[in-house]
This record gives structure tokens, sequence and C-alpha cells, in this order.
């Protein structure tokens, strides 16, 4: 079993990498595979809305001047995913925003790549707006029909310099016990998947309210 953990800071090993890292070490002494790969520093364009990506269902974005393809392979070769962020003005960054989008949208366009997937979202934060930053980020993987792990609090950490989240015992302690809930959901995921088949896809409906 593999879990990827999505990066959204322009800092490689910034706080939200330690965040992702305290989650990371439970699962990988509970076997499971984990990676983390950094998007935060790199040139990611928002999505553009020209549909290319349902219309082709090649699982691709038709924007090409970024890995995000590669990365979506990356995401639906996993058994797990975890999407790491900063706060920027109560909310996610810009970069880690396109990505999702793009990301998504994608999978959602190719037949939810995503689906039945163990999902968790992680913050780190200076002061406040971790609350709203971890919620937006809760949308992706709702959306997506994932299954949520959980811990004993919202999955966020506190810090300002490198490193400094090290020093939030509570914080430190959620992401521990965030990692070792989503290993037990990831092994009761793959245990039963002869003996409790997931349910089936249905096609979604699509409402518009003007008509």
């Amino acid at each position: 079993m593999k879990v990827v953990a999505i990066n959204g800071s322009p800092r490689k090993e910034g706080n939200t990498y330690h965040a992702l890292m305290g989650v990371g070490k439970q699962l990988m002494e509970n076997g499971i595979e984990f990676e983390i790969i950094h998007i935060g520093n790199k040139a990611v364009r928002g999505c553009m809305a020209c549909g290319g990506c349902s219309r082709n269902k090649d699982e691709k974005c038709v924007i090409t001047t970024d890995p995000l393809n590669e990365w979506v392979q990356k995401m639906k070769g996993a058994d797990g995913i975890i999407l790491g962020s900063p706060v920027y003005y109560a909310g996610i960054p810009g970069t880690m925003k396109s990505f999702l989008d793009r990301t998504f949208y994608v999978s959602g366009s190719n037949g939810n790549l995503f689906r039945q997937k163990v999902g968790a979202a992680v913050v780190a934060v200076r002061r406040t707006g971790g609350s709203s930053t971890f919620d937006s980020l809760n949308h992706y993987l709702n959306y997506s029909e994932m299954i949520l792990a959980t811990s004993n609090y919202w999955n966020i950490t506190h810090g300002l310099s490198k490193g400094e989240v090290l020093k939030d015992d509570e914080g430190v302690q959620i992401m521990e016990v965030l990692g070792r809930n989503m290993a037990w959901l990831l092994k009761m995921r793959e245990q039963t998947k002869e003996s409790v088949p997931a349910p089936e896809k249905i096609d979604k409906i699509y409402t518009n309210f003007i008509r």
C-alpha cells in the first residue's frame, strides 16, 4: 500500500512538510509506503475552464507546461492521499489552489479517479485561518467520495519558522493519531476488498438553478 502526500508550501521542508512527516512516520511504521510530492514551489497555472479533460477522457489536463498530469497518475496509483497546505490570508495558497482545481477536475471528469481512496487534509498555520483552510481542503476530498481519516482534533498545527510546528505538542500528537488512524483505514480497506465490495459507482446528476 502507498500514500501520496501533496506539499503545497513554497518551502520544501517548512512546517507543512514537518506536519506531513508526522503523519508519514506512523504510516511507514505500519508498513505503508509514503511519498511527498512538493508542488508548492512550481509554476502551476489555474484551470482555464476549457473542458478539455472532460471531452478527451484521457485522464489528462490539456495544459502541459507543468507536471500536473504526472502528479495525477501518482495520486491515482496510490491507496491514500494527503493534502498538505500552509495558510495564506486565511486560505489555500494560489499555487496549491490551482493544483487542486485542475487535479480534481481531471479526476471527476474521468470517472472519479480518487473514489474510495483514503484521504486526509493537513494544515500548518502561524496563528489563524487554519480552520477555514482545513475546511477548503476537505471540500476536494468529500466531493471525490473518498474515505476521510480523522484525528483527535482538527488536523492543524501551529508555527512560523521552519520546524517550529514540532514545538506544538498538541499538533504533533494530532498528526501522529491521524497517521495511525489512516493506517488502520488503509489496512481495513485492503482486507475487506473481496468480502465487502465498494458501493457501485453511479452517474452524477447535475442540476442548475437557473434554466
